[in-house]
């Protein structure tokens, strides 16, 4: 597959990609940075509890719904329109929220967020998978590692400051607001600054396969999002358990098309794709683990120790600053030792989870945010060998004219698992802290035992995939693979 756009004047794909992730790291600081301006939210418009959920909710659904047929319409229409068409409807979504007088525009506008955020976010990963040549790809995806991380991290601390400073007496509204000059950068640069792509227009859309995809995930997310809170009412149970009949039907639906020769929301070709299927079961349980994690830990250190959002900020530093550390290194490798690399990058983290559950449960009798330095640059390192040989490795096995769909549905699991491991986790933390004594640390010690367990998992799909790539084919001289 050639690159795109190599042949063209003045193109610059690195100028590109960093248009691409600035529209991408808003998205990852949106889904944070909210959470800080709860409290302020609630009693500026008088919110019921139930409103407060569906602020963070209605984003996260309506986000996880749309990846993956907003990737295959950026397959059809063109990716660069979509990622733009995106751009803007999640500015002006923003400009709604920041403008919000009542709880129901607000819940609304968000919802309309989450919509902008899946038009755009599959287009990043599938324009760099076809934008770059193979030796330069590495590098690109840790920078998009590097961003993915970075998003998560920041937005709580971007939060904190932006209400604090309460801008013009706007409050909590800058945390939307401040998404404007981005996003109309963002269009203009992007305009004359990403390639245009092609794109199938004769392809059709399967509209039935949307409905159906956007149900089970619906059926998943919401109860995941909302059983914990509620207790796990019957309802909630009523829809996880419909969720699979509802997928099977999804599945059965893209094979009846395939074999009539049409094109699939999710090609069959992909889900028979068995370094495809295990790349994106990776990915899910990587992301199930990370936004669980910082969710109890906020709360570990500000609620459990006292410190403030700063001081709690810069306990967690160490993170990003070794995932960009990681990046950096394994981006020097280029396309080779991919599985090798993810080995080596989960088994640090598995390491740095583990110092990092010692250490939060046996804390100093003084606690500062020097305590857990070790462990979280560990883990952040880890992670950071990990992303680009993980993003490599599953789109590696997708053609250019589904880089859409494959990259929408590789984000769409990615939301699932952090939506679950959002959900176990604080349930995790939550039933100790309540139920059997020990405290904060006790409770997190408790929570971190679900990334140890994702981790491990991850290792053991790796070793899978090994023992039956050593079956099906011989040992052979020369290079190494680097898939």
């Amino acid at each position: 597959m050639t690159p795109i756009g190599t042949g063209d004047s003045g193109f610059n794909p690195w100028l590109a990609t960093v248009l691409l992730l600035l529209g991408n790291f808003m998205n990852l600081i949106d889904v944070s940075i909210v959470n800080v301006a709860l409290p302020s939210i609630q009693a500026d418009l008088h919110a019921t509890a139930a409103q407060i959920e569906w602020v963070s909710a209605a984003y996260v659904l309506a986000f996880a719904a749309g990846l993956l047929p907003f990737g295959r319409f950026g397959d059809k229409f063109g990716r660069k329109r979509l990622f733009l068409w995106g751009i803007g409807l999640f500015t002006l979504a923003s400009a709604l929220c920041g403008f919000a007088q009542t709880m129901p525009m607000l819940i609304w506008s968000r919802a309309l967020q989450g919509i902008g955020g899946a038009m755009m976010v599959p287009q990043v990963m599938a324009i760099m998978h076809v934008m770059f040549p193979p030796e330069q790809k590495a590098r690109a995806f840790a920078l998009a590692g590097v961003v993915a991380s970075l998003g998560a991290v920041t937005g709580p601390l971007l939060g904190g400051a932006l209400i604090t400073g309460d801008i013009a007496g706007l409050d909590w509204r800058p945390i939307f607001l401040v998404n404007l000059p981005v996003g109309i950068f963002v269009i203009g640069a992007g305009r004359r600054w990403i390639p245009a792509m092609s794109s199938d227009r004769r392809m059709r859309i399967d509209w039935p396969g949307i409905a159906l995809f956007s149900l089970a995930v619906l059926l998943v997310v919401l109860p995941v999002i909302e059983g914990a809170l509620l207790g796990w009412p019957w309802w909630c149970v009523a829809m996880l358990a419909a969720a699979l009949p509802t997928a099977a039907l999804f599945v059965w639906r893209q094979v009846r098309l395939a074999r009539q020769g049409r094109a699939q929301l999710l090609p069959v070709a992909l889900m028979r794709n068995g370094g495809f299927l295990s790349g994106v079961a990776m990915v899910m349980l990587h992301f199930s683990a990370i936004p669980g994690m910082f969710l109890v830990l906020a709360i570990y250190l500000q609620t459990g120790f006292g410190l403030d959002p700063p001081q709690s900020g810069l306990a967690t530093a160490p993170f990003p600053l070794g995932i960009m550390l990681g990046s950096y290194v394994t981006g020097r490798f280029g396309i080779r030792w991919l599985s090798l690399r993810m080995a080596v990058g989960v088994s640090i983290m598995l390491a740095g989870m583990i110092f990092l559950r010692h250490v939060a449960g046996h804390p100093p009798q003084v606690f500062t945010p020097a305590t857990l330095i070790a462990p979280l640059a560990l883990c952040g390192f880890g992670m950071g060998l990990t992303i680009s040989p993980l993003f490599q490795s599953v789109l590696q096995s997708v053609p250019g004219h589904d880089a859409g769909a494959g990259s929408g549905a590789m984000q769409a699991f990615q939301q699932v698992g952090a939506a679950t491991g959002i959900a176990v986790v604080s349930s995790l933390f939550f039933v100790r802290l309540h139920g059997q004594g020990g405290g904060y640390p006790a409770a997190m010690s408790h929570a971190l035992i679900y990334q140890i367990c994702a981790f491990a998992a991850i290792l053991a799909i790796l070793a899978a995939r090994g023992a039956i790539r050593g079956r099906a084919e011989p040992p052979r001289g020369g290079a190494v693979s680097g898939r």
